[in-house]
């Protein structure tokens, strides 16, 4: 049997859902101690409160470089855009999150990163799992169960420090129904993975990430040039359809989400004929598309 990081006996008590192998997950992500690529260090924790959390106060104190990622078996204070909460059970997912510090970029281009890792974990699940994902504008993963469409993941950036965001991550793999936390819910398995492996998603997702990443870091955060703006409306499952989009100030607009912009906002048209951008708000699907 693979070592792999122990410190907690019960973690073998589901077979069905074995731990992560940390040191396999290091030799394969992290490239000559650390330089070459993306990652400096993958630590995977049995449980926290959450990655993210954790991940923006070592990166407060210094203590994280670009590249670090943090994973937990299980988190008991996952948070959501608005600080929603959520809950799954132990080894059943992916937590994970991500430090970046895209020094050169302009910081007003930093709004793409949650879309950007969006696309990498759409595209990484889909080349591992066999799955067909789209993403729901700004931060959502969705997946299709028995032909209605469903929310198996999440995003969620936030800064650290001056220089950097950590990007969260938390992705449903073997949820079953009576476990899903609430209506509307999905997982991989649920929508036929062809894999519910995590070692190997885990991998595809951050190879991804390192991907998208390069290549829009490259481009100096330009969407276009990168080609990210037309990759993320090609699978955005918002576009075309009629939303509602509840904004800040118990504001709300309804119309047709017919783009996504050059600042990462969704533009919506409404029946007044105006086309309003959208930075920040919660979006409900009306029309199917």
């Amino acid at each position: 049997m693979t070592p792999r990081d122990a410190s907690d006996d019960s973690r073998w008590s589901d077979l069905e859902r074995p731990p992560l192998n940390a040191p396999a997950l290091r030799r394969a992500l992290v490239k000559d101690g650390g330089h070459g690529g993306l990652y400096c260090d993958v630590d995977v924790v049995q449980r926290t409160g959450s990655t993210n959390s954790d991940l923006v106060a070592l990166a407060n104190a210094g203590d994280a470089e670009e590249g670090a990622v943090l994973v937990a078996e299980e988190q008991t204070s996952a948070r959501g855009r608005l600080d929603r909460q959520w809950t799954a059970p132990a080894r059943s997912g992916l937590f994970f999150s991500v430090l970046l510090k895209p020094a050169q970029v302009p910081v007003e281009r930093w709004g793409w990163l949650p879309l950007l890792t969006g696309v990498a974990v759409a595209t990484g699940l889909s080349r591992a799992a066999g799955v067909d994902t789209a993403l729901k504008w700004p931060n959502d993963l969705l997946v299709t169960v028995g032909g209605e469409e469903r929310k198996a993941g999440g995003i969620l950036a936030e800064r650290a420090g001056d220089d950097g965001v950590v990007m969260g991550v938390g992705i449903n793999v073997t949820l079953k129904e009576e476990e899903l936390p609430v209506p509307g819910a999905g997982s991989l398995a649920l929508a036929g993975a062809v894999s519910t492996d995590r070692d190997p998603l885990l991998r595809a997702v951050l190879r991804s990430l390192e991907d998208w990443y390069g290549r829009w870091r490259a481009a100096a955060g330009d969407p276009a040039v990168s080609g990210l703006q037309e990759t993320y409306a090609a699978g955005c499952a918002t576009l075309g359809r009629v939303v509602r989009a509840e904004l800040p100030g118990d504001r709300s607009i309804v119309g047709e989400a017919v783009a996504v912009d050059g600042d990462g906002r969704l533009v919506i048209a409404t029946a007044e004929g105006v086309q309003e951008p959208v930075g920040a708000g919660d979006i409900v699907h009306l029309r199917p598309a």
